[in-house]
């Protein structure tokens, strides 16, 4: 997976810098927005590939596209920070 949250936070994660750079939080949707996409195309191709939460992250992707005018940044937060580090080990082992 291309996407690490330290190409975008640093090492120093921090909530307030994500929450008032407009830039930083669209450039992380976007990323978002493309895993979500590339999930959607893998489990097409193949849907017995293992992903944790595959809906989850499809429908993550959905939100931020069509639901922009709601996206929260807290979840957001959440996601950037729990998930996507499970999401990237998992991967990683599929990968393997």
């Amino acid at each position: 997976m291309a996407f690490s949250c330290k190409d975008y936070l640093g090492s120093e994660k921090n909530f307030f810098h994500f929450q008032s750079s407009k830039l930083l939080r669209r450039g992380i949707e976007r990323e978002l927005e493309i895993i979500g996409e590339a999930t959607n195309r893998i489990l097409k191709i193949n849907p017995d590939i293992a992903i944790n939460e595959a809906r989850r992250i499809v429908d993550l992707r959905n939100w931020i596209i069509h639901g922009y005018d709601r996206v929260d940044d807290v979840i957001i937060w959440g996601i950037i920070s729990k998930d996507i580090p499970a999401l990237q080990s998992q991967i990683d082992d599929l990968l393997s």
